[in-house]
């Protein structure tokens, strides 16, 4: 929302940039454990619980993934504020995973408290999948945690520094129960990813200067408000059209252009400015449709993320770095072609020094498979740091665009500022955390004006 009317209020305790930033061992990767799996991990059958909380598009589809993992898994809570999402998403998993779905009706839950419903169901070594809009994962991962069940969590994580926060302290009480932490990140289980980043950490294309990410496509749509229908519920089903909920297109999309880069470069910035605006967009909602960030790192280097929805405009998706020795295609139009390298900066065939020919297993899967293997032999997985860190460095790229200004780091982590104050509190029949004005029209954020610290 950034809109000059907003307020802060109190928040978290704050941290510095270096202790925010410091490295948590093995955070990405399980690390083996001689225990072995004992009931209280997995039941006495062996078999995993899930609970799936959000059941649009993208939970149906983690769920399906953790479905297919190896082990017995079932399906047994199912939690949304849409009774026909649950419904339809049931159906789906349904034809594929007959024999694992035990989600009876008496476990389906309806509402904005569900998800307690939904993650009071499960037991120890369960795993709760958290797909909701963005602004609704601090408080549903807190909850996970607090009743000691692993959580798969989707992208993004957050929508405000405070919320950031609150996701680390999770983070934190998570790794002292040992509890295992999933983020929707998938990029990084990804072989081809993988095996371009560490060429570009053996020093294939030398120190990086300079990245450049794009996410270019189409417009995105807006449902219409059904009658009867509230408010709130309106903008929680479009939630990619308002800011509040999913924290903006630039945050919730390019996240995952924004951590590759970071990745490859090995560090995260320590400042950003940006711009961008609502130019062609007619829809009635919050969006701008383009941003173009600068992301500046403590060498030096800079990260260019630009995204944009208009029609008829050019469309891309990649990743792209440039160092002193050569560059580097880190993915292109959503993993095609194979990452490559080469010798300069011009990345023709002709200058291409080695391209990826390996096997490409799908990364959505893999990221499941690697959470599951950890719960079964009980070993430390915990990737929340590096998703606070991802969401936290997006999020810094939309304050700066949002209000004109350069903002840093230690500026983005520390602010106040909460996009929708007391969420917990909203009831479904009532306001959103923002409403239109007399002329139907909701605020948009206005570089120079818009308040984001």
């Amino acid at each position: 929302m950034d809109t000059p009317n907003e307020t802060g209020s109190a928040s978290a305790p704050s941290k510095s940039r270096r202790e925010f930033l410091r490295t948590s061992g093995a955070a990405s990767a399980a690390v083996a454990s001689t225990l072995v799996v004992r009931a209280a991990y997995a039941g006495e059958n062996n078999t995993i619980k899930v609970a799936l909380v959000g059941c649009g598009g993208r939970g149906t589809g983690a769920a399906s993934q953790a479905l297919s993992t190896s082990g017995p898994t079932k399906l047994w809570a199912m939690a949304d504020v849409f009774p026909q999402r649950l419904k339809g998403s049931l159906n789906t998993l349904s034809r594929k995973h007959a024999k694992q779905i035990d989600a009876p009706t008496e476990r389906q839950f309806i509402g904005l408290d569900a998800y307690k419903q939904a993650i009071d169901s499960l037991g120890p070594g369960d795993v709760v999948l958290l797909t909701t809009p963005p602004a609704f994962r601090p408080i549903h991962l807190e909850y996970a945690v607090g009743r000691g069940v692993n959580v798969f969590m989707e992208k993004s994580f957050a929508v405000d520094a405070p919320g950031v926060r609150r996701v680390m302290k999770a983070v934190e009480a998570a790794k002292q129960k040992n509890l295992k932490v999933a983020g929707g990140l998938m990029w990084r289980h990804d072989s081809a990813r993988q095996a371009v980043i560490d060429r570009i950490h053996d020093g294939a294309i030398g120190d990086i200067h300079t990245m450049r990410t794009y996410r270019m496509h189409g417009p995105v749509g807006l449902a219409p408000k059904m009658p009867g229908m509230s408010e709130l519920a309106h903008q929680i089903r479009n939630y990619s059209c308002f800011t509040w909920v999913n924290a903006s297109f630039f945050v919730d999309w390019l996240i995952h252009n924004i951590d590759v880069c970071c990745w490859a470069k090995n560090a995260w910035p320590v400042a950003a400015q940006g711009s961008g605006g609502r130019q062609a967009r007619k829809k009635v909602d919050q969006m701008w449709d383009h941003y173009d960030v600068e992301y500046i790192f403590a060498d030096g280097a800079r990260l260019f993320a630009k995204g944009r929805h208009m029609a008829k405009c050019w469309s891309t998706f990649g990743d792209y770095a440039h160092g002193s020795k050569g560059s580097a295609l880190i993915m292109e139009s959503l993993g095609k072609p194979n990452p490559r390298l080469y010798k300069n900066q011009n990345q023709t065939k002709e200058n291409e020094t080695w391209r990826y020919e390996g096997p490409q297993p799908n990364p959505y899967q893999v990221e499941h498979n690697r959470l599951f293997d950890a719960i079964r032999r009980d070993a430390t997985y915990n990737e929340g740091d590096r998703c606070a860190k991802a969401v936290m460095t997006a999020i810094m790229g939309r304050m700066a665009a949002h209000s004109g200004q350069l903002v840093t780091f230690d500026q983005a982590l520390n602010s106040k500022l909460q996009l929708a104050p007391e969420l917990e509190k909203l009831v479904w029949d009532g306001p959103a955390p923002i409403m239109p004005n007399e002329r139907g029209q909701y605020p948009v954020a206005v570089p120079g004006v818009s308040k984001v610290l």
